[in-house]
């Protein structure tokens, strides 16, 4: 179970904003949707290093967000809609 962590990157609740440094079960989320994506992470660890803002900088370029590397609100809402539907891939948890 992931438990609540920070404030909602969206006025309207979700997921907190992570970034660089950032350590948690969200980051691992986002690890998850970015390799499923086809945006490697170097691995699903939680850990939110320059593999991981690397490849949020690239999703977010591939999709007109402001590609700062934080996975806020938009970049949350997008990687959400986009992940929804893809099924099972050899870097998605299962």
């Amino acid at each position: 179970m992931i438990r609540d962590f920070g404030k909602p990157a969206c006025s309207t609740g979700g997921y907190p904003t992570i970034r660089r440094g950032s350590l948690s079960n969200y980051v691992l989320i986002a690890q998850d949707d970015l390799n499923t994506l086809g945006y490697r992470t170097n691995g699903l660890d939680g850990i939110f290093g320059s593999a991981t803002q690397n490849a949020v900088i690239s999703y977010q370029r591939s999709r007109g967000l402001s590609a700062d590397g934080i996975v806020g609100c938009n970049t949350w809402r997008s990687l959400q809609e986009d992940v929804v539907g893809t099924g099972a891939t050899g870097t998605t948890i299962n």
